[in-house]
């Protein structure tokens, strides 16, 4: 890259023809692409590995369900950790309080102990208890995933009672956040709609080509208005009016993941220690095309184009407002 970066103006003003007419793209495309259909199984690293064989078995267990779906309630509840604790006492990473672990918790395998704190049995219950709670509103009208959220968060009696979901803010907000969260655990069967911000984003990054890199930074006064990697994606989607998270792995559930043949400028790219893990993304930078990003790679360096091809690339996130507003940071701020 760093050939194609001293070339001189010649090279740049002709990544950025390129990237103007894929611009023009992105509109286009947005005006005729359909949405995604629902999801036929967990997208390629949207899970980490340890638990991805549980996800998909235990996200199957009733109708009411599915992996994207059971994904999204434990990455709201416990960011797959599965030492997680709460305030209120809530344990491990499906977030059980001890009194509902004692009723409803399973032996997910079969070891002949139910542990609270592992992951084995855990998920299994979570599943278990999202069935559970479905049967109890199966006669419900409306959504069948919808009524068991809402059974999860404000119990099945006010959910029969509305005849379907509530009229509680809180409740009709958690129906919300994780049926739209697991948008960005689906395997999509369709292409991914493309974003309308994609254009001004890209904007926002190509003003800062050439500011050097600055580990920490976030493009405000005090730091020069220099960025690093994930810095500059947030800024650049903060002018679009679109809120991220600061780290480059929080950023990740921003939205449903495109194919790497699927890619359309705007969308997220990102690269990481382990494939099978989100957990172990530490870069992102923001795609303009031609298989190339804008990105501010290390220290010593400028914010500049880059391939994105390489090793350890996992993937790629097309971002939604409905997507960020639904990630549990943005929900804590």
């Amino acid at each position: 890259m760093r050939k194609f970066w001293v070339a001189g103006g010649l090279g740049v003003g002709l990544v950025l023809c390129f990237l103007a007419l894929l611009v023009v793209g992105v509109y286009a495309a947005a005006g005729l692409a359909g949405g995604a259909g629902r999801a036929v199984g967990l997208a390629k690293g949207a899970v980490p590995a340890a638990y991805q064989p549980l996800v998909q078995k235990w996200g199957n267990l009733c109708p009411a369900i599915n992996p994207a779906l059971l994904a999204a309630q434990l990455y709201q509840e416990s960011g797959w950790n599965p030492r997680a604790q709460s305030p209120a006492a809530a344990q491990g990473i499906a977030q059980f309080i001890p009194g509902t672990w004692q009723t409803h918790g399973i032996d997910g395998n079969g070891d002949g102990r139910r542990d609270v704190w592992d992951p084995a049995d855990a998920i299994p219950s979570a599943a278990s208890y999202d069935c559970e709670l479905a049967k109890y509103v199966k006669d419900v009208p409306g959504d069948p995933a919808h009524n068991m959220l809402a059974a999860y968060n404000a119990g099945a009696y006010r959910v029969i009672k509305a005849g379907g979901v509530p009229a509680i803010s809180e409740t009709q907000n958690y129906v919300r956040i994780i049926t739209t969260l697991a948008k960005s655990f689906e395997a999509p069967v369709g292409r991914v709609a493309p974003s309308r911000q994609a254009a001004s984003a890209i904007y926002f990054a190509q003003e800062q080509l050439g500011k050097p890199y600055l580990w920490g930074g976030n493009g405000t006064p005090e730091h020069n208005g220099r960025f690093d990697c994930s810095g500059l994606t947030k800024a650049a989607y903060h002018s679009v009016g679109i809120e991220l998270p600061r780290v480059a792995n929080d950023q990740w559930n921003a939205g449903p993941h495109p194919k790497r043949d699927e890619l359309l400028p705007g969308d997220l790219v990102f690269f990481a220690h382990d494939l099978n893990d989100p957990r172990s993304i530490h870069h992102v930078g923001i795609y303009v095309g031609g298989g190339y990003m804008i990105n501010a790679p290390y220290t010593g360096a400028v914010i500049r184009f880059d391939k994105i091809d390489k090793p350890d690339y996992i993937g790629a996130t097309r971002v939604t407002d409905a997507g960020a507003k639904a990630l549990p940071s943005a929900n804590a701020a």
